[in-house]
């Protein structure tokens, strides 16, 4: 019977429930908005962990300035996970803003405009 998961897969997804405890409650910075962690990909030897994160409501300019409070922060973070998670080694965290949710909203707006645009086009041939 083969395996529904991987390891990957179940060490990712329970760094990304851990870090996003740690970000919460243990990361007590004021500078630092509202951030979730979106997603984390592992490579297949776990020795690096891309995490994608969002922050809502923000500008380019502070989401600039949240990834460099978090890789300044980076040391911590890693001594928090290690604490954790039970592994012998802990893979190299690369923080990275995830845009997927932004780009989605512009698409739902590009659709909604168009929608109205063709409703309007509608009503003026009939």
């Amino acid at each position: 019977m083969p395996r529904e998961f991987t390891r990957n897969q179940r060490v990712a997804s329970q760094i990304r429930r851990e870090l996003a405890s740690i970000l919460q409650t243990e990361l007590k910075d004021p500078r630092l908005g509202f951030m979730t962690v979106s997603e984390v990909d592992l490579t297949r030897d776990l020795s690096v962990a891309k995490v994608y994160f969002t922050i809502l409501g923000k500008g380019h300019d502070q989401v600039e300035k949240n990834r460099n409070i978090i890789d300044q922060s980076i040391p911590f973070i890693r001594r928090q996970l290690a604490k954790r998670m039970r592994m012998r080694v802990l893979p190299e965290l690369r923080f990275i803003h995830d845009t997927s949710i932004e780009k989605g909203m512009r698409i739902e707006q590009l659709l909604n405009a168009h929608e109205t645009d063709s409703a309007q086009n509608e009503g003026e041939t009939e």
